[in-house]
């Protein structure tokens, strides 16, 4: 379908850059926003290089989707193999501090009562994906705010595995290359996105941050 003005999904990449201080404000106006730099290289390798390690060690499980005694398998859907963080490395720890410090951030300017942070490894085999969704139910789920950080170096546009952004009409708004250290920060409730199918193993981490009460409503944004 032809939208005017409307020339098919930008691909971000990781040259472009967030202003310091204008995350905030970019994430209120689009309920998106994507953060290259958002970890340095070092603590990116360190990371990827765990969750290999957990690959080769079998300590990964295959990702389900559904809710409740519906939670099932379906690769066709959902093919990534996680391991949720527990802070029992220095890389951990690290992550978890810069990620803690972004959830004090919104909390106190943007989403208040956002109280906690959740965070597992995603590792998308290659000719795997995740088809388009919400990660959070509008009713009896306490996410707000999803960040996913990347892990691999040097990924090529052929390589595939974007992160894919739709507006509510379906149309692709856009794609993000899953570059090591690029974070995209997205509302949890309101903006549908997919991983597109990769072609190469890609090592990123999925992060939730949520509400201490599921009571609390969206429209509590504190500056939308």
């Amino acid at each position: 379908m032809f939208v005017p003005g409307y020339r098919g999904p930008r691909t971000t990449v990781a040259s472009e850059s967030v202003p310091v201080g204008d995350w905030l404000d970019r994430l209120a106006r689009d309920e998106r926003v994507v953060w290259p730099g958002f970890i340095d290289d070092g603590l990116a390798d360190a990371l990827r290089r765990e969750v290999y390690a957990l690959r080769n060690g079998r300590h990964l499980r295959s990702a389900r989707v559904g809710r409740g005694q519906e939670r099932r398998h379906d690769p066709a859907e959902r093919g990534d193999r996680i391991r949720w963080l527990d802070g029992a490395t220095p890389a951990q720890q690290a992550l978890l501090q810069r990620l803690e410090e972004i959830r004090r951030q919104l909390a106190r300017d943007l989403i208040p009562g956002l109280f906690e942070t959740e965070a597992h490894f995603a590792l998308y085999p290659p000719g795997t994906g995740y088809a388009r969704h919400v990660d959070a139910f509008r009713a009896g789920n306490r996410r707000r705010l999803s960040l996913v950080l990347y892990l691999n170096r040097h990924w090529r546009g052929r390589d595939g595995g974007e992160l894919a952004f739709y507006a509510p009409d379906g149309r692709e708004l856009e794609r993000v290359q899953p570059e090591a250290g690029t974070a995209a920060l997205f509302l949890s409730q309101t903006v549908p996105h997919a991983v597109l199918p990769t072609r190469r193993w890609r090592a990123s981490i999925a992060c939730w941050m949520r509400l201490r009460d599921s009571a609390s409503p969206l429209d509590s944004l504190a500056r939308f």
